[in-house]
């Protein structure tokens, strides 16, 4: 069994998302003796850019024409990486809220693996269809200021049903939600904290 763990933070040691996003991974080798990580650091390894390469690619497929050679190797970057993440029976995706939402470097991912006929297929009677199925996601959400039920002057959280809605739109419907905040404006911090570690023992037991 293969876990994909996506790391979409910049703060390495010091990420909140990250820390929570490890004791998921460590609550899943206690499970899964099996278990082969797969870590993809999203600012850190190699992503390639969603550009005008890859969408001239990407339409030459469509309307069966050819592409050029650096069409081609742009769609064979974004093959492998799609490859990699196709492969994992599990994902682990931590991610901090940025400006009330996704940091920009995991839409780039979303939009270099969701790709038609690979994530997706399409039936002009039935709509869209997710092909990535029988796989589970792991969703950690961390937050400085914002948490559920705080008042909206003091942010939002587009993430969660973004993440959740993409997932599904892929065929992974088999999503647990993790949410770590907040992390700055919290007078015991450290509690929080051991809560949520605490859920994640009883969540993956």
């Amino acid at each position: 069994m293969k876990v994909l763990h996506i790391n979409s933070s910049t703060r390495g040691e010091n990420s909140q998302s990250l820390l929570i996003a490890e004791q998921v991974i460590t609550q899943l080798k206690r499970k899964h003796t099996d278990l082969i990580i797969d870590e993809f650091n999203l600012f850190e390894d190699d992503l390639p850019a969603f550009d005008k390469n890859a969408v001239g690619a990407k339409m030459a497929l469509f309307t069966g024409q050819d592409s050029n050679s650096k069409e081609k190797e742009a769609w064979t970057k974004i093959k492998e990486v799609y490859d990699r993440f196709a492969s994992a029976d599990i994902y682990v995706f931590n991610v901090p809220l940025w400006n009330n939402n996704i940091p920009y470097i995991l839409k780039q991912f979303i939009d270099v693996v969701t790709q038609p006929g690979w994530a997706f297929g399409f039936d002009p009677s039935t709509g869209y269809i997710g092909l990535l199925n029988d796989k589970k996601a792991y969703v950690v959400i961390a937050s400085g200021v914002y948490y559920q039920g705080i008042s909206n002057n003091f942010g939002s959280d587009f993430a969660t049903p973004y993440l959740n809605d993409w997932l599904k739109f892929i065929g992974v419907s088999d999503i647990e939600n993790i949410h770590i905040s907040p992390t700055v404006v919290n007078t015991d911090y450290e509690k929080t904290k051991q809560d949520v570690m605490s859920n994640i023992e009883k969540l993956i037991a």
